[in-house]
């Protein structure tokens, strides 16, 4: 039998799935889990982080600079999170944040999240593209 995903939209989702698990194999293991981030989500978080990316400076070693991207989304993640994010030794002595990882959201975690970066970015002045081409709501 080969893995098997079921979406609990309905009725005749929730029967397959049941039968499923009737006539599984000894030994298999069932998991139900609300769905994780869509990709339009996904999408959504990297157009945002690139626009933070873009137009802010932030300190790091006692500098202001530009951050990518990817690092905007460990300092947010760690915001979201409540700042509990933990900070590791690293190897050479530095310091490395061992943040949340977004692609193990569900679908509110992230349709939170979201929001959260919507709320940060009219703090901190960042500029949305849709707002910058007249299409803000």
């Amino acid at each position: 039998m080969e893995t098997r995903r079921f979406f609990l939209a309905h009725d005749e989702a929730r029967r397959r799935a049941v039968e499923c698990v009737r006539f599984a194999p000894e030994g298999y293991q069932v998991m139900v889990k609300p769905q994780t981030r869509n990709l339009e989500q996904n999408a959504a978080m990297w157009a945002l982080l690139s626009e933070f990316s873009e137009q802010l400076d932030w300190p790091v070693n006692g500098r202001m600079e530009k951050l990518e991207a990817e690092e905007w989304k460990a300092i947010l993640t760690a915001a979201f999170r409540q700042e509990t994010a933990r900070l590791a030794m690293g190897l050479n002595g530095g310091v490395v944040m061992l943040g949340a990882r977004t692609s193990r959201f569900t679908k509110r975690e992230m349709s939170e999240f979201l929001e959260f970066l919507h709320s940060v970015a009219a703090e901190r002045g960042v500029v949305l593209e849709m707002e910058r081409n007249g299409n803000g709501g």
